[in-house]
């Protein structure tokens, strides 16, 4: 296993660097960027009011809504002749963010992959089968220049036409698997219907990103394909995947890129700093980032960190598995849960298939939640393919009584036949808010 020296450096060393950068990127933003100069005065603060890391705390936070008011290109620092590409988000609720790169943006995100990716256990022996998908969204082209940069030998097949996944996981015999975990469990069921084991592929290991997943699905996709399953973050506005990545050892919480980034995590609430080791929202400052710099980002997702050392060797920061976004967790009579606390609970019942979705409705003044849910095959045929087979009523009455207990709130439950749920071929579909629906009328 190969230690960079940022991931075993000391803790004053990592911070004194960052203390240097962070200092160059705040004199960069004030100098080009409008945006961050008319904040920073607001605050009264300018590039010399940094002197400590601590001193982060005096700066504006960035969020999404900044980037969308100012498309495309309101909070770049770079000319456009110095841009070598251009990536945005989907825009589905609202004008996409838009994020560019330089040609020393693009050869850093390189870097951080490949380190990424060798975290992991990769190396030049190795074959990726890269099933992000290409094009405006990050994640292909992030893990396809990281795997070169490393000297992987990569696949660039991009997400969908499953059947033709597995046919290359069969001929080229690659050794990684990314995706995001819900698609990989995608590929792995399909091939059990066409009579194939999973289990008996080259995959070493799966690299899985792009959605929050519990360590119940990590359980689930390696007894699927005998491998081990690792969680890799990141997002555009920060750089794309690649952000913080788990070790293959300690399986224990993603080693931040710290060398080009800047962690804090806050009180959504309060904005205010929470105790190391406590859940709250991330939030991340770019440290060498040229073309589109992005100073204190809330990015909306809610983990904690911890700067314990690894079994693994690596000192750098860690940062929990995500346990979900702030937009999607689901407020229903005071209550916030996550899809991923419901997915832990479903995940370790035999009798589900590992597909699950919220439909959330109002009724009069209050909301309601409808859980969807797949029994297996082998228990649709045992009951005679009658959803109302008392053996499935009182499943139905265990789930209900599951979720009312672990996570608080009271579902009504529908149980589905095999195949009902859509399959994902990229990020899976787990809310449906019907409330909207009627807000529209």
């Amino acid at each position: 296993m190969i230690l960079h020296d940022i991931e075993s450096a000391e803790r004053k060393s990592i911070e004194d660097q960052q203390l240097h950068d962070l200092q160059k990127t705040i004199e960069r933003v004030y100098e080009r960027v409008p945006f961050y100069r008319n904040k920073l005065q607001e605050s009264n603060v300018n590039p010399d009011s940094i002197q400590t890391l601590d001193d982060i705390k005096k700066l504006p936070f960035t969020t999404k809504r900044d980037l969308r008011d100012h498309y495309p290109f309101g909070l770049f620092a770079s000319e456009q002749k110095d841009l070598v590409r251009l990536h945005a988000s989907s825009g589905t609720s609202g004008k996409p963010t838009v994020v560019g790169y330089t040609k020393k943006d693009i050869k850093d995100w390189a870097i951080i992959v490949a380190r990424a990716i060798s975290i992991v256990g990769g190396g030049p022996e190795d074959i990726l089968q890269n099933a992000y998908g290409y094009g405006l969204f990050t994640g292909g082209l992030g893990l396809h220049f990281g795997g070169e940069e490393l000297g992987v030998t990569v696949i660039p097949i991009s997400g969908g036409n499953t059947e033709r996944q597995i046919s290359i996981l069969e001929d080229f015999k690659p050794t990684i698997l990314c995706s995001t975990p819900s698609y990989a469990l995608n590929i792995g069921e399909k091939m059990l219907e066409m009579g194939k084991d999973p289990r008996s592929t080259t995959l070493k290991y799966g690299i899985f990103g792009a959605e929050p997943w519990s360590e119940e699905m990590r359980k689930k996709l390696e007894e699927l394909f005998d491998i081990k399953a690792c969680d890799i973050y990141g997002l555009s506005e920060v750089v794309g995947p690649g952000v913080a990545m788990e070790c293959s050892v300690g399986q224990d919480g993603l080693h931040i890129a710290e060398d080009h980034f800047l962690v804090e995590v806050i009180d959504p609430i309060t904005l205010e700093p929470v105790q190391e080791g406590t859940i709250g929202e991330l939030v991340f400052t770019s440290l060498k980032k040229e073309a589109l710099p992005i100073i204190r980002y809330r990015t909306g997702d809610i983990a904690s960190i911890t700067k314990a050392k690894c079994i693994c060797g690596r000192t750098t920061t860690r940062m929990s598995r995500v346990k979900g976004r702030i937009d999607d967790m689901i407020i229903v009579r005071g209550v916030n849960v996550f899809p991923s606390e419901i997915e832990h609970h479903l995940i370790q019942m035999k009798e589900l298939a590992p597909h699950y979705q919220l439909h959330l409705h109002r009724t009069s003044s209050l909301d309601e939640v409808e859980l969807h849910v797949e029994i297996t095959g082998e228990l649709y045929q045992k009951t005679s393919q009658n959803l109302k087979h008392p053996i499935l009523q009182a499943l139905k009455a265990e789930i209900q009584e599951k979720m009312k207990t672990y996570c608080y709130v009271t579902m009504n439950v529908v149980l589905l036949p095999p195949k009902c749920i859509a399959r994902s071929e990229g990020k899976a579909v787990r809310i449906i808010d019907h409330r909207k629906e009627i807000v529209k009328k």
